[in-house]
């Protein structure tokens, strides 16, 4: 016996983004929304790795061009009112304001831990903001650590090992806080796991797909990109390119998405980073180069971020 899952209220805005002209995203590994709701895109242009935008998708300022490499991951809009981002090519994660101004930078430029050493850092992936200012960063690729930093960048504990059994993972993706809980997308081991803030499992969320992105909206909800790409797999319809919605308690609430894999509205190639903003409305980031657009001949870029918004009966009933 199966039980439908419920289709979330959203509707897409396909190219809702204004860039200068001639300025593209490559692809976009990084979205994440400020309390004011203005966006913040981490993209793989190397000129415009940081890219700013308002809630209508106004061109607002580009930063951060010689400072990260073409493997840009993850990118946050902290509660703190500053910003983070990790790189897993330069292997650092780097702290800066809304205005572009570079704060801290965690980690040696160029310079990585011996793989699977658990010493940071060999391609991290993630970095979540405590309320006292902490840090917790996932490591990564290359590792399969979490970290927990001081404010000021000083390493304070780490937890993980490589594997399957509890409290191991097999590539920490995507990390995210919430009412003192640390939740973490460990991605091939298809499953969340749940932290307190000195690294005891709470418990394990299983049967998630590859899930990328995690992130806690404003409603609570913990919204999960869930990413396809297992090539023995291939063709095989239904398996990720969707987004997913759980409560605290891991009960699905719906999803977002098509079994077919595309571009188009409604549908998905690879969904890497979700944010939501102070209305609901989600923004999907994907990178659909790599996973696709590479393999294209010749190679192109393709549409790599959407804005789904809520739908007019949906918005009614939250109100």
């Amino acid at each position: 016996m199966t039980t439908a899952t419920p289709t979330l209220p959203l509707d897409c805005l396909h190219d809702w983004q204004q860039l200068p002209s001639g300025m593209t995203l490559h692809e976009t590994p990084g979205v994440s929304v400020a309390a004011d709701d203005t966006v913040f895109l981490l993209t793989r242009n190397t000129n415009n790795p940081v890219i700013v935008l308002s809630s209508h998708g106004e061109f607002l300022r580009t930063f951060g061009k010689g400072v990260f490499t073409d493997r840009t991951h993850a990118i946050l809009a902290a509660h703190d009112g500053f910003l983070y981002c990790v790189d897993d090519g330069s292997h650092t994660v780097t702290k800066w304001s809304h205005d572009g101004e570079l704060l801290l930078t965690i980690g040696t430029p160029g310079q990585s831990a011996p793989r699977f050493s658990g010493d940071p850092f060999n391609r991290p992936t993630d970095v979540a903001v405590a309320q006292d200012g902490s840090l917790f960063i996932s490591d990564g690729y290359g590792n399969a650590r979490v970290h927990k930093y001081s404010p000021t960048g000083e390493l304070l504990l780490s937890w993980g090992a490589p594997g399957i059994d509890p409290g191991q993972f097999l590539c920490p993706h995507n990390i995210a806080l919430h009412e003192g809980r640390i939740y973490v997308a460990d991605r091939e081991a298809l499953r969340v796991q749940i932290f307190d803030l000195d690294g005891r499992l709470i418990t394990i969320w299983n049967n998630i797909h590859r899930p990328c992105g995690l992130s806690v909206g404003p409603d609570g909800l913990i919204y999960i990109g869930e990413l396809n790409g297992v090539p023995l797999m291939e063709g095989a319809l239904g398996i990720g390119h969707r987004v997913s919605v759980y409560d605290t308690d891991g009960a699905l609430q719906g999803r977002y998405g098509d079994p077919e894999e595309g571009d188009e509205p409604g549908r998905f190639i690879a969904p890497h980073a979700v944010a939501v903003d102070s209305r609901g409305d989600v923004y999907v980031g994907e990178v659909s180069y790599t996973m696709r657009g590479a393999q294209l001949d010749p190679p192109r870029e393709l549409r790599s971020l959407k804005k789904l918004v809520r739908t007019a009966s949906a918005a009614g009933s939250a109100g």
